[in-house]
């Protein structure tokens, strides 16, 4: 991520936590916008223009985007005002805010990026259905579409929007990445962070709650539990946060014996 992008990035965050109005459809909004965005390449390439005005690109959006709510065109006019390093960044920009709308709509109760590891897992679980979300033949709108059926009414309406979002528009991104991007984004909108952890069986609650209370202490922040069950591990636990990884599996620990004795 470059210098521009961070700037542009930190007060887009900022704008967000100061705007008054911002529900779901702003969110939802937002990430239409970023989906329409991202299916021009001209118009990524006059957004991103550096010798471009930022009144002349704010225009841009308000003629464009006149229809959406007042606090969505602000925040998204706000943003390509900003510089940006390059257009894949002001996209992952527009996707980020509009997915920290949306979560912040949330019920207290709900928790958002649970339902992302969940549909993950399940997609990751049949390989015909990951293939059919992943595939770049795939309409978009039928993607959200599967997706919406697959979560069903008991699924919040927030998962529902940002799982559809990242479906039809992955920019490359496998649907493992999708779920952790939007995870993650959602987590740190809660002052919290998201940890991968990969056991051999599944955690008891106990179990779950004393790895949390050891990345809190580790880290100074609350952490979402993102389980992956891998038999192959045997026994242990292997933790991921970020690029970081802990890893006390009994089957690294195997390896590295087997490393040892043959050297």
């Amino acid at each position: 991520m470059g210098s521009a992008t961070r700037s542009a990035l930190e007060a887009a965050r900022a704008a967000l936590a100061a705007a008054d109005g911002v529900d779901l459809a702003t969110g939802e909004q937002l990430l239409a916008a970023a989906r329409a965005i991202g299916s021009s390449p001209q118009l990524v390439s006059a957004l991103t223009d550096p010798s471009a005005s930022p009144e002349s690109k704010a225009a841009l959006i308000g003629a464009i985007f006149h229809s959406m709510s007042s606090a969505a065109r602000a925040l998204l006019e706000g943003i390509v005002a900003s510089r940006w390093s390059n257009g894949v960044e002001l996209l992952t920009g527009i996707e980020e805010i509009g997915i920290r709308a949306v979560a912040a709509s949330a019920r207290a109760e709900t928790s958002v990026e649970g339902e992302l590891f969940a549909f993950g897992r399940a997609v990751a679980s049949e390989a015909e259905l990951e293939l059919a979300i992943g595939s770049k033949r795939g309409a978009p709108e039928g993607k959200a579409a599967l997706v919406a059926g697959l979560l069903g009414a008991s699924a919040s309406p927030q998962a529902v929007a940002i799982i559809g979002h990242l479906v039809q528009q992955p920019r490359g991104r496998r649907i493992g990445a999708l779920v952790r991007t939007g995870a993650e984004i959602v987590a740190d909108a809660a002052g919290k962070g998201v940890a991968t952890v990969t056991v051999a069986r599944e955690l008891t609650a106990a179990q779950r709650d004393e790895i949390a209370a050891s990345l809190a202490r580790r880290y100074g922040r609350g952490f979402t539990i993102n389980q992956v069950i891998e038999p192959a591990l045997i026994g242990g636990v292997r933790v991921q946060v970020g690029d970081e990884v802990i890893d006390g599996s009994v089957a690294a620990r195997l390896t590295e014996l087997k490393l040892r004795l043959a050297g």
